[in-house]
């Protein structure tokens, strides 16, 4: 079975060749251009006449892949990934990685585990290729592809870079709620674990100015000592920001008592959301 399905996989392969049109990049215009910092590794490929294929890997996440076209009107259905073996590879037969879908941008988008794959291919002398059925209306099948020529060296930088990436992101720790159980105001492993992280952040991140901590309490209780707990809540992130290194001047600290709900007061679970400090970044635009 599997035989057949390669043998099918080849043929499909040498039919769109004939009949395709390819962009690929030669051995000459092979280059890798690396761009890291703590916060994204960013590994891209310029396809002559047509684009550039782009793998980044922000803090926090997984590596993705796009395919961004100058002209965006390619690939409305989408396209067929497959990583094929170049000239000097005889014998190695194509990997069909699965499809992608065009974005509202216009660009392919691929996700994660597809997007490794394709990183082990390029590592292997392979050249992941995009083919589609539609050449400007032409007859033609278009097909897009990356060349491995020169990877290994760039990669074993860009695997450096993602070695040094922070754990999170600016969206990840822009905004976080730290949460608090009834009539209770210290903070619990778990919220200190969390606020490491946004400390992490921003002792890395310049851009940060400002960081407003903001206590809430839900409604159960008199209305006074509600305010005076979400002030104690509020105190003790504020207190663990300072002393961990964070300019107590970039800190606004504030307390509402139960005034702003998250959500309505109307059960257990939701008084649990209400019991909170949000913590919010703000940065120079």
């Amino acid at each position: 079975m599997l035989i057949r399905v390669l043998i099918t996989v080849f043929l499909l392969l040498s039919t769109l060749q004939a009949e395709a049109v390819v962009f690929r990049p030669g051995i000459e215009d092979s280059r890798w251009d690396l761009r890291a910092s703590k916060f994204a590794c960013r590994l891209s490929q310029t396809i002559p006449a047509f684009g550039t294929a782009v793998f980044e890997h922000l803090a926090g996440e997984s590596v993705r892949f796009t395919l961004q076209p100058l002209d965006r009107t390619h690939f409305k259905k989408g396209a067929e990934l497959v990583a094929e073996a170049n000239q000097w590879q005889p014998g190695i037969a194509p990997r069909v990685l699965g499809r992608v879908k065009r974005d509202v941008n216009g660009f392919l988008q691929v996700p994660n585990k597809q997007a490794e794959q394709m990183l082990a291919a390029l590592y292997s002398g392979m050249s992941p290729t995009f083919n589609t059925d539609s050449w400007y209306q032409s007859g033609e099948t278009l097909r897009v592809g990356m060349s491995g020529v020169n990877f290994q060296a760039t990669y074993s930088e860009y695997m450096s870079c993602v070695a040094g990436l922070l754990p999170v992101n600016y969206d990840q720790v822009a905004r976080t709620a730290i949460l608090f159980p009834s009539a209770q105001w210290r903070l619990s492993d778990a919220s200190r674990e969390r606020l490491d992280k946004i400390i992490l952040y921003v002792k890395n991140d310049d851009s940060v100015h400002s960081i407003y901590v903001d206590g809430h309490s839900d409604n159960m209780g008199r209305r006074l000592l509600n305010r005076d707990l979400s002030k104690k809540r509020a105190e003790a992130v504020t207190e663990y920001l300072v002393n961990h290194g964070i300019d107590e001047t970039m800190v606004i600290t504030r307390f509402h008592g139960e005034r702003y709900p998250v959500v309505k007061n109307n059960s257990r679970k939701n008084r649990a959301r209400n019991r909170r400090v949000t913590i919010r970044l703000q940065r120079e635009q």
